[in-house]
């Protein structure tokens, strides 16, 4: 019973538990008086940069970009950048690459483009040049095969002009015939036709 009286009072205390951080975000009055023991005129945020004209264990005479001069206590001043300051610095160098990262790629967008079609251009270029290569090398061989036909027939007639020149020869022969059989019988007869 003890046991779970003692749960409950520790459950409770572990689940209110949050965790925190500690800031990085400092300011940091600027005062006329030489010993910050006035009222700050002006508040400085974690970050600015002033230029250091004096310097005591304690306290610092300062001046910021634009002109204003005063003291702050030197136990807050840094020579190295803070930890929020080279972040946004770095976020800010980070975006402008990433900016000048796009431009670059939309500026190299067209001759990627055009590169992508010459690649493609030179390609059919060369398919069409090594179809034509093989084109050229079929003719090549059936001009030989028609070469060697040429020597092996040089002397022979083709067949269609043998075959013409017969037939006109046959043609030319019955119709010389028939004349001949037609005169030789009218010279016989004395020059009457007898068919």
């Amino acid at each position: 019973m003890r046991l779970v009286l003692a749960l409950l009072f520790v459950i409770p205390l572990t689940v209110a538990a949050e965790t925190a951080y500690v800031t990085d975000n400092l300011r940091l009055g600027l005062h006329r008086a030489e010993d910050t023991s006035d009222r700050a005129f002006r508040t400085l945020e974690s970050g600015q940069e002033i230029e250091i004209l004096s310097r005591t264990r304690n306290y610092a005479h300062v001046r910021l970009p634009d002109g204003t001069a005063g003291y702050v206590k030197a136990a807050y001043l840094v020579t190295e950048k803070p930890a929020r300051l080279v972040v946004a610095e770095t976020r800010a160098e980070a975006d402008r690459i990433a900016a000048e990262l796009e431009a670059l790629r939309r500026s190299l967008a067209d001759p990627a483009a055009k590169i992508d079609a010459l690649r493609l251009e030179v390609d059919g270029l060369t398919s069409d040049a090594d179809r034509r290569e093989l084109r050229i090398t079929e003719l090549e061989a059936d001009n030989a095969d028609l070469r060697r036909h040429q020597e092996q027939f040089r002397f022979s007639l083709p067949l269609n002009w043998v075959a013409g020149a017969a037939l006109a020869c046959l043609v030319g022969g019955f119709l010389a015939g028939l004349w001949w059989v037609d005169y030789r019988s009218r010279k016989r007869h004395g020059g009457t036709r007898i068919y």
